[in-house]
Order: structure tokens, then C-alpha cells, then sequence
């Protein structure tokens, strides 16, 4: 009983729009859109170039068994 009259007080002190979730679905307008005219006008080539490096290799099936091997 004490916890449904929590469960009570809770809900009444909460705003509406908490309440019904689906008060919340607004349509969308075009400020709720990305501006992406900044990204359509840049340019790739003042971009540096990078050399992509793996820092976190997977152990091969080898490594795998014989790690099980020490264990056992």
C-alpha cells in the first residue's frame, strides 16, 4: 500500500509531458533538421593524410590453443 501511494505522489509531481510520452511527438519542422550546407561545402583536400595503424591485434587460432595448452 505505501508503495503505491509513492507510486502516487511520484506521477503527481511530475510534469505532463512526462506523464504522456506521446504528447511529446511534435511533426518535424525545419528547424528541427541539420543545416548541412557547411558540410556540403567543404573540401577534402585540406584534409591530411593519415596512416590508419591497428593498436589492438586479435590473437590467432596458434596463440589461442596454445594458451589453452599452458593452462591446462
Amino acid at each position: 500500500m505505501l508503495a503505491q501511494r509513492r507510486a502516487t505522489t511520484a506521477a503527481a509531481h511530475r510534469p505532463e509531458s512526462i506523464q504522456h510520452p506521446e504528447t511529446l511527438r511534435l511533426p518535424a519542422t525545419m528547424a528541427d533538421k541539420p543545416d548541412i550546407s557547411e558540410v556540403e561545402k567543404f573540401d577534402k583536400a585540406k584534409l591530411k593524410k593519415t596512416e590508419t595503424q591497428e593498436k589492438n591485434v586479435l590473437p590467432t587460432q596458434d596463440i589461442i590453443e596454445q594458451e589453452r595448452k599452458d593452462k591446462s
